[in-house]
């Protein structure tokens, strides 16, 4: 076949074309071999060594020919800037120069998109830290959350970057699975608007952002990473779909991601359902599904309901998954031999490559000024010794770290205090800081961070950015304090031999502040992240018994925990003077941590899951039935020692004057509520309302209560607000025993509260009429207006 002139405007590059024209007419002059070529990446630098960040990276690596490949083009270059070191004027070189590679070598000039992760900020090296997604879930601020993800896409896009693989909307079921840290929470609403925020900020940017783990991943059975998922329907329908489904519909997403595991017998990538029933035909979702990594060749290898390679990838396409990565090792030569002997139909590669051509010509990449040269380059000379730009792109500005820095102080979560805090930062103290997690550089970042996930198989390479110690942010946030720093114990290692020196110090002190946590890693390197499940959530090694040695001491003691889960805190949830929490808060953390400490920040993040009451009540969440809660037919009690929700500020506030527009209203109806908040503190503050539904008799069982809504209220000190919120009783929708979602007749709760566990303002009211079935265009939000309140 003929290679198209490059001097006459194709179809498929005429941009006053529609993108289906110009996609239709390029699929008619491909080959088979050329349209396959389109549905996979080809990660150019992996390891096949077993030097992991991927699971089973090892067994799935193969040698890859770009040279070879070339010719007939391809889909997606997979990490070029998150797989070694490298700086990142050097990295956009590089891809810029493979990207004209590409380019030149296939007969239709067809780009590569080039993916990166960017849970936690641009996975490369150099570039900003911010804090996990559990913290952005404890910020309850979608606004702050969407600025962050544009910022991201921004970095990303202006090296040359198409994809990132975030966010995660995978619900915490059990918090001792280790990809905790990548979630939002334990709660689908909160999970859903935070989620759709970082969304809507990150495709502002121009990235094409990428929901994962599409669907269920995290109700793995006992929390075991990658473990079979053996939960029902109305589970799936009523708590782990709700996120993508709002995501899909207020967000613009553009790629979705199956994920690994199997539910009820069915894995993910092969379950067309999911895949296409739900997602394409009933949500109408028009993008790209991709692999999780390896995905499509665990079908073979981990669930066994494909005999060879070929029947995997057939499985995995007639499904509805269009892009194989990370790597070629189904869609290449397997799918290739299959399509070409008649046992995997061609309208099916025809199906995906459609989808994945008309992204890329969405992106620009097939129109005619479309150039390999990123933003970050326009100005400079490539043409000479790359090397001489070397240092001269700044992948964490001064903005980013304000940002970053922004967001951890707002995650910050005051779970406890006796009125110890905020310290005097003008006093001279004597503070015994003691823990594993005082002088560890990397002890705010989580596992997706570059220098964890990445940097940690390279120790020789400088961290690329400034991780200041949580002794440095106190030294610096408390001038006039003595800190003496004892390490007590390591992470896990469960070393009791450093503790009573830790007590000496302890005693001699003022004041303890007890550094305690995890250590993030990948695939048992650590104590949280992908693959390092807890088999109890007791802190990790002997940290336990060093925070009850300090305790012991009668030296007030402020819990600081930098970690990737909640923890069980034994006697410290009640007897620790103070307990700081924070999930992983990134390159600005220790500093965030400090300023609450000292009061210059008046901490107002709230728990995005429960910290547990003790280590062996899992699985447990406040989003449980009556069953689920305490009762006096079992000897275990999941209550939680602080509740989803919770968290403390340095200012007092009281709630007053609920008003109910009508109690009663039809099942398509709404209600409206007011009422007061009022700082009445003496300095200014925030207080997160949080607006809970309880369906006291339902068709089906129901939780308790469950979150549907919620909004961040930054009041000065005295100043009052006036809050009304229009409830739709779509609301009170759930799936019923056909399946369907119906909105049911019958008397609510709705609960104004500070937490799952403080509720303020409680009114009953009552839905009249039929049951109503509702579909995926119901409401999906309560709406929250404040004003400033008008004494009589």
């Amino acid at each position: 076949m003929a290679t198209p002139p490059r001097t006459a405007l194709a179809p498929w590059r005429d941009p006053s074309l529609d993108p289906e024209t110009r996609v239709d007419a390029l699929i008619r002059e491909m080959t088979l071999k050329e349209k396959i070529a389109q549905l996979f990446g080809v990660w150019v630098g992996a390891s096949d060594e077993g030097a992991e960040v991927a699971p089973h990276q090892h067994d799935m690596e193969e040698p890859v020919d770009l040279d070879e490949l070339i010719p007939d083009g391809l889909g997606q270059l997979t990490r070029p800037f998150g797989t070694v070191p490298v700086d990142p004027a050097l990295g956009a070189v590089s891809l810029m120069r493979t990207q004209a590679r590409i380019v030149a070598g296939n007969r239709f000039g067809i780009p590569a998109v080039a993916h990166e992760e960017c849970l936690a900020g641009f996975a490369a090296w150099g570039a900003t830290a911010y804090p996990v997604p559990l913290s952005w879930g404890a910020t309850f601020d979608p606004d702050l959350v969407r600025e962050m993800a544009e910022a991201i896409g921004r970095d990303l896009r202006s090296v040359g970057v198409h994809q990132g693989l975030a966010p995660v909307l995978d619900v915490v079921r059990d918090a001792r699975w280790g990809r905790v840290e990548e979630t939002i929470g334990e709660d689908p609403y909160l999970v859903g608007t935070i989620a759709t925020a970082y969304v809507q900020g990150l495709e502002s940017a121009g990235i094409v952002a990428t929901l994962k783990h599409f669907a269920g991943y995290s109700a793995s059975r006992a929390g075991r990473n990658l473990a079979p998922v053996g939960m029902g329907r109305r589970e799936l329908a009523d708590v782990i779909l709700p996120p993508f489904e709002m995501a899909l519909r207020e967000s613009g997403v553009r790629s979705v991601m199956h994920a690994y595991t199997d539910t009820d017998g069915i894995p993910s990538a092969a379950d067309d359902a999911l895949l296409t029933g739900l997602l394409r035909d009933t949500w109408g979702f028009t993008g790209t599904v991709v692999a999780d990594y390896f995905g499509i060749a665990f079908l073979k290898t981990l669930h066994g309901v494909a005999g060879t390679f070929a029947e995997a990838a057939g499985a995995a396409l007639a499904a509805g998954v269009d892009v194989e990565l990370p790597t070629v090792k189904t869609f290449g030569a397997p799918l290739l031999e299959a399509v070409e002997r008649g046992q995997i139909p061609e309208k099916l590669v025809d199906r995906a490559v459609r989808r994945v051509l008309l992204q890329k010509v969405r992106l620009g990449l097939l129109d005619p000024d479309w150039s390999p040269v990123p933003p970050v380059l326009e100005n400079a000379d490539t043409t000479t010794d790359p090397e001489l730009l070397r240092g001269t792109i700044d992948l964490d500005p001064a903005s980013n770290r304000d940002l970053a820095r922004r967001i951890a102080e707002r995650a910050v979560v005051l779970l406890r205090n006796d009125g110890t805090l905020p310290l005097d930062p003008d006093q001279p103290l004597r503070i015994a800081l003691i823990g594993p997690t005082a002088q560890a550089e990397t002890a705010v970042l989580g596992c997706y961070s570059f220098p964890v996930h990445v940097g940690a198989q390279h120790p020789d390479t400088p961290l690329g950015i400034d991780l200041p110690t949580l002794h440095a942010a106190l030294r610096s946030e408390f001038p006039a304090a003595d800190i003496v720093v004892a390490h007590g114990t390591g992470i896990d290692d469960g070393a009791t031999d450093g503790i009573p020196a830790a007590v000496s110090l302890a005693r001699d002190a003022d004041l303890v502040i007890a550094a305690l946590g995890d250590r993030a890693g990948l695939f048992g390197r650590g104590t949280s992240g992908e693959g390092c499940d807890a088999a109890s959530l007791s802190l990790p090694g002997a940290q336990q018994q060093l925070l009850d040695a300090l305790l012991d001491t009668g030296t007030p003691v402020i819990g600081a925990l930098l970690a990737g889960r909640p923890y069980a805190l034994g006697r410290g949830a009640h007897e620790a003077a103070a307990i700081v929490q924070s999930f992983f808060p990134g390159e600005s953390g220790t500093a965030a941590i400090a300023s609450v400490l000292s009061g210059r920040t008046n901490p107002s993040g709230r728990l995005p899951l429960s910290v547990p009451g003790h280590p062996g009540a899992q699985p447990a969440t406040y989003l449980a039935a009556r069953l689920g809660h305490a009762s006096e037919v079992s000897t275990i009690d999941p209550a939680p020692a602080f509740g989803f929700g919770h968290g403390l500020t340095y200012t007092s506030f009281a709630w007053s004057d609920l008003t109910v527009e009508a109690a009663d209203s039809p099942t398509d109806g709404a209600f409206h509520l007011t009422f007061t908040v009022e700082n009445t503190g003496d300095r200014s503050g925030t207080e997160v309302v949080q607006l809970y539904l309880h369906d006291p008799v339902a068709s089906v069982v129901q939780p308790v209560q469950r979150l549907i809504g919620y909004v961040r209220l930054d009041l000065a000190a005295g100043e009052k607000r006036l809050v009304a919120v229009d409830v739709p009783a779509d609301l009170a929708a759930f799936t019923g025993r056909d399946g369907r979602r119906a909105v049911e007749p019958g008397e609510l709760e709705l609960r104004l509260a500070a937490s799952s566990t403080a509720p303020r303002l409680t009114t009953r009211v009552t839905l009249t009429g039929p049951v109503r079935h509702v579909d995926h265009h119901r409401h999906l939000h309560a709406r929250f207006r404040t004003t400033p309140h008008t004494s009589q």
